[in-house]
């Protein structure tokens, strides 16, 4: 889910975005519904965090609890597909997201399956305001719904302790994202509801790096992610034309 708000401030705000995100609440952990591609996709995203970070915390990526001891803030929670398998990891995870329906089906999901995350309806430049700051951030799927890219991660990089870490996950700008992932995964299949992207917020990676540095972290991978129709998954791929992830540290 994008982060927004509705209190004027710069990066925050987008209110249709919370509204957009905010009815499709009741879905979020349905793996068959709207969020289908998400939860296509968590698994690549979820390993692409662990590794890296075991890799920069000096961590065994097989071991149970292989995020023990690191704070991890996931900006855009939605219902929580990311926010719990990091807590199961031992990470200790406070999800960010400000639309009121998805916030409390993230909290009831994680009570159920008995999952410590802590859930706050909140922005990243206000829990950057007060301080906060984490050993991994997330921005995940997050930065093509804000207003102000620039601004949002500015406070992104913040709230990135020295020496930690921040991950980001979106779409590239090109003819290839226009075709599929807006009028493939939109209008053709029905991956997702109908208006839930617009390509002129697409972000390139060469822009989103710009923006990484400017915000004092030094961006170290860019990993494209693509779709396999045959096995119905996503994996890895030198091929950062549509989707694609930035790892990025922030210097000791």
């Amino acid at each position: 889910m994008a982060e927004a708000g509705t209190d004027g401030q710069q990066g925050r705000v987008d209110a249709a975005e919370v509204a957009r995100f905010d009815a499709l609440a009741a879905t979020w952990w349905d793996e068959a519904g709207p969020m289908r591609v998400l939860h296509r996709f968590n698994p690549v995203r979820l390993a692409y965090i662990r590794d890296r970070a075991c890799r920069h915390f000096g961590r065994d990526p097989d071991r149970p609890f292989a995020l023990e001891g690191l704070s991890v803030v996931d900006i855009g929670c939605g219902g929580g597909i990311l926010s719990e398998p990091l807590a199961r990891l031992g990470a200790a995870v406070t999800g960010l997201e400000p639309a009121a329906r998805n916030l409390a089906v993230a909290r009831a999901h994680a009570e159920a399956e008995g999952v410590p995350v802590t859930y706050r309806s909140d922005t990243i430049e206000a829990v950057a305001g007060e301080g906060a700051r984490f050993d991994v951030v997330l921005a995940m799927e997050v930065i093509e719904h804000v207003p102000d890219p620039a601004a949002f991660l500015r406070a992104a990089c913040a709230a990135v302790k020295p020496g930690g870490f921040l991950f980001a996950a979106t779409i590239n700008r090109t003819l290839r994202s226009f075709a599929l992932a807006i009028v493939g995964a939109e209008y053709v299949l029905g991956w997702l509801p109908k208006g839930t992207h617009d390509w002129d917020k697409f972000i390139t990676p060469d822009e989103l790096k710009r923006m990484l540095r400017d915000g004092g972290v030094t961006p170290v991978d860019t990993t494209g992610v693509v779709y396999n129709p045959l096995t119905d998954g996503w994996r890895p791929s030198r091929d950062a034309a549509v989707n694609y992830m930035v790892a990025a540290e922030k210097p000791a």
